[in-house]
């Protein structure tokens, strides 16, 4: 049963079958050797541009479709039946089915407190949608492995969920705009949807998310290859080395001004992975890209007070930092 997993592991999510077509398009069509940086780039880029895009919209096509079961009216009724820490749990783990950036998430925000839902509940959304949607776990798998991948969603919904139960219990509900607080969702029958319309929503959403993302994802994949096959090894370990005590600080602020899709800093983190950069240190940089984007915050400022939006700024960066050093720590377990 374990050979037949890890076979299924490696020709459905590493696509394998992929790398070695790839291999033999750089080495017999383009003439390249693939110890050579350049051919090596080449095979990097193109294999990780085509398995991500795979997968990505056989993703997105999965997880809409479980997506039209629940749309925001139907969400918000499901989290307005709970209260207190559930309400954050639910909340947190129903960021996890939006396949999207923080920008896209912050509308869904804006509804959900425009409908009456706590603020706290609707943060711990704001939190984890960016950070731990479904897709972003599977591509971490095929990248790293199954356990790092759990581990990350663990440690992300648990983020969210702290997050927003640390705003409720600061009960910051007067520094929201009132423009959140006069949103209004629309209200849509999921329950009336035929599975072609479903089929139709689905593809919609790949095609849409894609066009959003297609750009981020080449320009990761290229970065990563950069590092991978170009950068000095010992230049990244000298800033980002598992032995600097500041290396996920460091990785941490280099990810603040930098706005990518989950999709396009994966690449990253897998080349700096490779060439020693601490798990850990690895993953902040990638969490503070996807969580904290500059955009993000602009249009979060759109309907909260500074004093709200540092609080979130603050309690979100603490806790990248914080799952940063604990994976640093325990790496030695993914070995």
């Amino acid at each position: 049963m374990t050979a037949i997993f890890s076979w299924l592991n490696d020709q459905l999510l590493r696509m394998q079958w992929l790398h070695d077509l790839v291999r033999l398009l750089v080495e017999q069509v383009f003439g390249l050797d693939m110890a050579s940086r350049v051919g090596s780039s080449i095979h990097f880029f193109i294999y990780d541009v085509i398995k991500i895009f795979i997968l990505l919209g056989v993703l997105i096509f999965s997880i809409s479709w479980v997506q039209s079961h629940f749309p925001p009216e139907r969400t918000r009724v499901i989290l307005g039946r709970f209260s207190g820490m559930k309400a954050n749990i639910l909340g947190a783990l129903l960021g996890t089915l939006t396949p999207f950036c923080s920008c896209s998430s912050i509308p869904l925000f804006i509804g959900f407190t425009g409908a009456g839902l706590p603020i706290g509940v609707t943060f711990s959304f704001l939190i984890s949608s960016p950070l731990v949607d479904l897709a972003s776990v599977i591509l971490l798998a095929s990248i790293f492995s199954w356990p790092i991948a759990l581990v990350y969603v663990t440690v992300g919904v648990v983020l969210a969920v702290l997050g927003g139960a640390l705003i409720s219990r600061l009960h910051m509900e007067q520094h929201v705009e009132p423009i959140a607080f006069n949103a209004h969702m629309g209200t849509i029958a999921a329950q009336e949807m035929r599975w072609q319309d479903r089929a139709a929503f689905s593809k919609d959403q790949v095609i849409d998310i894609t066009r959003r993302v297609w750009l981020y994802i080449l320009i990761g994949v290229a970065i990563g290859a950069a590092i991978h096959n170009w950068i000095p090894e010992n230049l990244i370990a000298s800033l980002l080395g598992q032995d600097k005590w500041y290396s996920v600080l460091v990785a941490t602020l280099i990810g603040l001004p930098i706005y990518a899709d989950i999709f396009g800093t994966l690449p990253i983190a897998e080349a700096l992975v490779a060439k020693g950069v601490g798990l850990g240190t690895a993953l902040a940089f990638m969490m503070s890209v996807t969580a904290l984007s500059p955009p993000s915050l602009i249009m979060l400022r759109k309907v909260v007070r500074p004093r709200l939006l540092a609080t979130f700024f603050a309690i979100v960066t603490a806790g990248i930092v914080i799952i940063g050093y604990v994976f640093n720590a325990i790496s030695h377990w993914f070995v």
